[in-house]
C-alpha cells in the first residue's frame, strides 16, 4: 500500500485538513484502439473532487460518459489516463484483491437493472457483500433482517427476484449496498426502471441516508430526479460542463467515520470454510434448479465410478476364483525328485532316511513319498491302463485335495500294506461307467486284487499334459513293494507352513540336501511360480478393464468442464454483481469450483450405489465378485479429482473477467 503523495494541509483554526474522500484528476478512459481500429475517448481529462457526506448528481444524457465515470469511481473499471484518490491514497496502487475490499468496505451499488442473482432470495442477496466480509452468518442474517425490514420488506426475505415487483427489487438492492455500512451509495439510474410512485419511495430513501452522513453519488439523465440532490454535476461528451458547487458538511454533521485505508493490504474476507459451505448451498440450488441438464452431466461420472467398481469387483472375485483352482494343485508344495542317472548310483538315490532328515528343516510341515508308474488295471472284463501313484494317508490335506465318495487310507493301511485303493473321478468313470459308487468294488493289478474304499473329488489339470483325476491312490508301502518292487520314492511332496516362505524354506530343504549328498543329483520345484504367473496376468486383466472403464470418467469429466463453461456464460452477470460487492477473484474461483467439485461428489455418490447394486446382482447370478473398499474409495476419489481437474478451467475464465465487463454480460 502506497502512502499518501500529498502533504496535509491546515484549516483555519489550525486542525490538520482530511483530503476529499474522492479526488479525480485529468481522468480519462479509452476504449478499443485495437488490431488497427481507432480508439474511442469516453472521458476527457475530467477533474472532480467529493467530500464524504456529500449528495451528488451527475446528470447527463445517454453516452455523455456518466456511467463509465460511475464504474470508475465504483472501482469497476481502471483509467486509461489520470489520477484518482480514494481518502488520499492511489487507487492505481491497490492491486485486486484491495480493490475489491475497497469495493466491498466503502460502495454500495444501486443499479438501474437492480442486478439481484436470480437464484438467491432477497436475504441472500443482501447478505453477499457481508458474507464476503467475513461476518458470522448468525450476524449476517440478523443485519439483513433488519435493513429489509426498515425498507418495508419484512415480509419478502425469503423471495427470489422473479416474485418481487421492480420497486421491491430496488429497496433489495438498496439494503444490499447498506450491508456492510454502504459509506458511498452508487445509484445509477435508481428510478429509471420504476413507476413514479415507487422512484419517489426511492430518492426519499436516499434523501434519509444523506441526512444519516452516507455519500450519495446519483447517476441520473432525468434533471427533475438530479435537482433533489444537493450537489450537481452536468457532464456533457465526457467532460464536466457544469458543477453547482460543493456544500460544505457541518462539524456536527453525522458524516460516517472515515475508512482505514491500511486494512485493504491485510484482508482476509470470509474464512475458508464459511466460504465453501456458502458457495455449495448456493451450487446445489443452481444445480437442482437446472436439474435436467445436471442430471445429464452426472450420467457420465456415474457410469464412469459404477464401471470402475463392477470391473475391479469382477477382476478381483475372477483373480480369487482362479487363485483358489491353482491352489488345489499346491501353491506351498515343493517337489523333490531324483535327477538323471543318480538313482542308479550307489548312496546317491533320494532315500526314507533323507526324507526322515527333512522332516527336521524349519517351515516343513509334512513330508510325503511317493511311488508312481503306469500299470493296467482290471475290473471285471474290462482292462485300463492308467497311472497308479502310492502316497501317503495326508494327500487329501496336504494338496487339498477331498474324497468325494468313501474314505482315504490311513496311518495303519500304510503299515500293514493293506490292498486298499481310491479312483480318481476320471478313472472311475472309465473303469466302472456302469456302477453308480465304486466304494467296495474290487480291481485287479496284475495278480494282485485290491478293494475300492474311495473315490476322489475332480481336480482337473494344472496343465494339458496330465489329468490329476485320471489316477489310481495306493497306499506308498503297499506300492512300493506289491506293486512296483520299489523301497525309495519316486519324488516327494513336502508341504510348507507358510506359502509366503516357499523360497525360503525351498533354500533350506535344497541345503540340507545338498550336505547330505555332496552333489546336487536331485531337482527341487513349486508351484509358486506358475500361480505367480498366472496371478499376474489376472492383475494385468483386472487393470485394463480398470483403465477401460477409467475412460468413462474422463468423458464424464469433459462432459463436467462444458456445462460449466456453459454456466459461466449464463451467468456472467452474477458474477459481475458478486465482483461488485466485494468478491476478490479466488472467492469467484472457488464458487465455480465447488460447483464444478459438488457435481463430481454427487455422481460419486450415485456411481457407487449403482456399481455396488450390478454388483450385488452379479453375485445373485452367480458371478465372481469381491468388493473392495480400497476401489470404492478410489472410484469416489478419481470423480472428485475429476471435477477439480475439469473444473478449474472455467472457474478461472469466471475469475478472470472484468468486473465492469461481468456487469454488461447476460
Amino acid at each position: 500500500m502506497s502512502a499518501m503523495s500529498e502533504a496535509v494541509s491546515l484549516g483555519p483554526a489550525g486542525q490538520p485538513e482530511q483530503p476529499p474522500l474522492i479526488q479525480l484528476q485529468g481522468i480519462r478512459k479509452r476504449y478499443g484502439g485495437h488490431d488497427g481500429a481507432p480508439a474511442v475517448e469516453v472521458l476527457r481529462g475530467l477533474t472532480l473532487s467529493i467530500g464524504a457526506g456529500e449528495f451528488v448528481a451527475i446528470v447527463g444524457a445517454s453516452g455523455s460518459g456518466k456511467s463509465t465515470l460511475m464504474h470508475l469511481l465504483g472501482c469497476l473499471d481502471r483509467p486509461s489516463d489520470g489520477t484518482y484518490r480514494f481518502a488520499g491514497q492511489d487507487v492505481a496502487s491497490l492491486n485486486p484483491d484491495e480493490l475489491a475490499w475497497l469495493r466491498r468496505e466503502a460502495f454500495g451499488f444501486v443499479f438501474q437493472g437492480y442486478h439481484l442473482i436470480a437464484t438467491e432470495s432477497a436475504r441472500e442477496n443482501v447478505e453477499v457483500p457481508a458474507l464476503y466480509a467475513g461476518m458470522p452468518a448468525s450476524a449476517r442474517h440478523a443485519r439483513s433482517e433488519a435493513l429489509l425490514k426498515r425498507l418495508g420488506l419484512g415480509d419478502r426475505l425469503d423471495h427470489r427476484p422473479n416474485q418481487l415487483s421492480g420497486g421491491q427489487q430496488q429497496r433489495v438492492s438498496i439494503a444490499r449496498a447498506l450491508m456492510n455500512g454502504g459509506r458511498i451509495i452508487l445509484a445509477d439510474e435508481p428510478t429509471g426502471a420504476l413507476d413514479s410512485s415507487s422512484g419517489a419511495e426511492v430518492m426519499a430513501l436516499l434523501g434519509e441516508l444523506a441526512d444519516a452522513g452516507h455519500t450519495i453519488i446519483l447517476i441520473t439523465h432525468d434533471r427533475k430526479v438530479a435537482a433533489q440532490a444537493r450537489r450537481v454535476i452536468e457532464i456533457r461528451d465526457g467532460e464536466i460542463i457544469e458543477d453547482s458547487g460543493a456544500i460544505a458538511i457541518a462539524a456536527t454533521s453525522t458524516a460516517l467515520p472515515p475508512l482505514d485505508m491500511s486494512r485493504a493490504a491485510h484482508d482476509t474476507g470470509a474464512s475458508l470454510g464459511t466460504e465453501l459451505l456458502d458457495a455449495a448451498r448456493a451450487a446445489w440450488r443452481v444445480l437442482w434448479i437446472n436439474r435436467f441438464r445436471t442430471g445429464l452431466t452426472l450420467l457420465g461420472i456415474i457410469i464412469g465410478v459404477a464401471s470402475v467398481i463392477v470391473m475391479l469387483a469382477i477382476g478381483l472375485g475372477t483373480r480369487q476364483q482362479v487363485m483358489a483352482q491353482l491352489g488345489a494343485f499346491g501353491s506351498n508344495l515343493l517337489y523333490m525328485a531324483s535327477r538323471g542317472e543318480s538313482s542308479r548310483i550307489p548312496g546317491r538315490s533320494i532315500t526314507l532316511v533323507d526324507l526322515d532328515a527333512l522332516k527336521d528343516v524349519p517351515g516343513i510341515s509334512h513330508v510325503l513319498p511317493n511311488v508312481t508308474g503306469n500299470k493296467v488295471i482290471r475290473h471285471g472284463n474290462l482292462d485300463v491302463q492308467t497311472y497308479v501313484r502310492g502316497t501317503g494317508p495326508a494327500l487329501p490335506q496336504i494338496q487339498t485335495w477331498p474324497v468325494a465318495k468313501g474314505g482315504f487310507f490311513t496311518e495303519e493301511d500304510e503299515r500293514e500294506m493293506a490292498t486298499v485303493a481310491v479312483l480318481g473321478a476320471h478313472l472311475a468313470e472309465k473303469l466302472m461307467p456302469d456302477v453308480p459308487n465304486p466304494v467296495g468294488q474290487s480291481i485287479l493289478i496284475g495278480n494282485v486284487p485290491f478293494q475300492v474304499i474311495g473315490v476322489m473329488s475332480a481336480k482337473g489339470a494344472l496343465t494339458g499334459e496330465k489329468d490329476e483325476d485320471d489316477v489310481l491312490l495306493l497306499p506308498f508301502s503297499t506300492a512300493g513293494i506289491r506293486v512296483f518292487g520299489q523301497r525309495e520314492p519316486t519324488y516327494t511332496v513336502m508341504a510348507v507352513a507358510d506359502v509366503k516362505r516357499v523360497t525360503e524354506v525351498e533354500a533350506a530343504v535344497d541345503a540340507t540336501m545338498f550336505e547330505r549328498h555332496r552333489i546336487r543329483d536331485y531337482g527341487i520345484s513349486n508351484a509358486a511360480a506358475s500361480i505367480a504367473a498366472e496371478a499376474k496376468t489376472q492383475d494385468n486383466m483386472t487393470m485394463m478393464l480398470s483403465l477401460i472403464a477409467a475412460v468413462s470418467l474422463v468423458v464424464g469429466g469433459i462432459g463436467v468442464m462444458n456445462v460449466m463453461l456453459m454456466t459461466v456464460r449464463e451467468r456472467t452477470r452474477e458474477i459481475g454483481i458478486r465482483m461488485a460487492t466485494g468478491a476478490r477473484r479466488r472467492d469467484i474461483l472457488r464458487q465455480f469450483l465447488t460447483e464444478a467439485v459438488l457435481v463430481s461428489v454427487v455422481g460419486g455418490v450415485a456411481g457407487i450405489v449403482v456399481g455396488v447394486t450390478v454388483a450385488a446382482l452379479l453375485l445373485v447370478w452367480d458371478v465372481p465378485v469381491i468388493f473392495s473398499l480400497s476401489a470404492v474409495g478410489g472410484a469416489f476419489a478419481c470423480a472428485v479429482v475429476t471435477g477439480l481437474v475439469f473444473g478449474f478451467m472455467p472457474a478461472r475464465k469466471a475469475s478472470g473477467l472484468d468486473p465492469v465487463v461481468a456487469l454488461a454480460g447476460q
